[in-house]
């Protein structure tokens, strides 16, 4: 095993941890903000779910691996990928901002693929509109609507019962709505770094294709991922939770499970999408149902503007790392 590989390996292991605290606000903030779980009981069920969810499909890995670049590139590439989604995502919660860690990684690899071969035609242009841009695009609008009519029929249904005892059985369910957005997380994120890993594996020859992840890049990855929720990620935590708009247990419960169900539907058609985006969105919808107003939108604003730079700040950082490591490679190797 090359030391670039070991490296690579590293730096995923790195970049899926922090994608655990950086994004654990998006599955616990406002269930911890609703008091229907104190916050180490939220982060316990969070990185559970989130290891469980890990493991039970490949397809949005199989998408990162083999479905947007079309080159055998060099490990020092995927390295620089790694490294320039790693310092994106540390921007943003050193500045309390849910990007996507999705997009980061992606934009990453994408810009440094162009650099590699000073060209764009080692991008499958097909797969990144169809997998990445127009889910980009869809799941936003998708947790936004189905939000604000979950909450509308909440209302409508609970309208004629009591206040204090409906929020009590909400905030009972809201439990199992932060478990599926957990669950969902680690079905789509974690699959990510199981895609890159398994991409380094195969450009090094350790790997025949990447028809198959590997039992121990998906249990590396699922628990590295639980870790990185344990810690937590509270400055994050403070936008989703109240930043936005105010949220009770019946408003938590229905961006939760509106959530959860956009990310689960892109799951399943491979796409890697962004838990931040549905998570995000869906507290917009809960807050519009009950009256526009009722949201932040400047800074919802804020929010939005760092979802559209993520992917080209992304592309810039891939492609400037790879510059960086191939200047460090020629000259201590020369």
């Amino acid at each position: 095993m090359s030391i670039l590989l070991v490296a690579i390996i590293f730096c995923a292991v790195a970049f899926e941890f922090i994608n655990g605290f950086h994004d654990t606000a998006n599955s616990i903030a406002t269930t911890v903000y609703t008091k229907a779980l104190p916050v180490a009981g939220a982060i316990a069920l969070a990185a559970s779910m989130n290891f469980l969810g890990a493991l039970v499909s490949e397809g949005v890995a199989q998408t990162v691996s083999k479905g947007l670049v079309s080159v055998e590139v060099d490990d020092y590439v995927i390295l620089a990928a790694l490294i320039g989604a790693i310092v994106w995502n540390l921007f943003t919660w050193w500045r309390g901002i849910p990007s996507s860690s999705s997009h980061a990684l992606i934009g990453a690899l994408l810009g440094a693929t162009i650099a590699y071969t000073m060209g764009v035609d080692g991008i499958i242009w097909s797969g990144v509109l169809q997998k990445v841009v127009i889910p980009m695009l869809t799941s936003p609008f998708l947790g936004f609507f189905m939000a604000f009519f979950v909450m509308k029929l909440i209302h409508k249904i609970f309208s004629s019962f009591n206040h204090r005892k409906t929020a009590r059985v909400f905030s009972k369910l809201q439990v199992l709505s932060a478990a599926a957005v957990a669950f969902a997380h680690g079905t789509n994120d974690a699959q990510k770094t199981m895609g890159i890993i398994t991409l380094a594996l195969v450009t090094s020859g350790l790997l025949a294709d990447a028809a198959t992840i590997p039992l121990w890049v998906k249990l590396l990855c699922a628990a590295t991922m639980a870790a990185g929720t344990s810690v937590g990620g509270w400055r994050i935590m403070r936008t989703m939770g109240h930043g936005v708009t105010k949220l009770d247990s019946v408003s938590g419960f229905a961006a939760e499970t509106s959530s959860a169900t956009v990310i689960q539907l892109m799951t399943a058609l491979h796409a890697p999408i962004s838990t931040t985006h549905a998570i995000t969105t869906a507290v917009m919808g809960v807050g519009s149902a009950r009256r526009l107003k009722a949201v932040k939108w400047s800074k919802a604003k804020d929010i939005v503007m760092t979802w559209v730079v993520t992917l080209p700040s992304a592309v810039i950082l891939g492609a400037l790392f790879v510059f960086i490591i191939r200047f460090l490679i020629q000259t201590f190797a020369g």
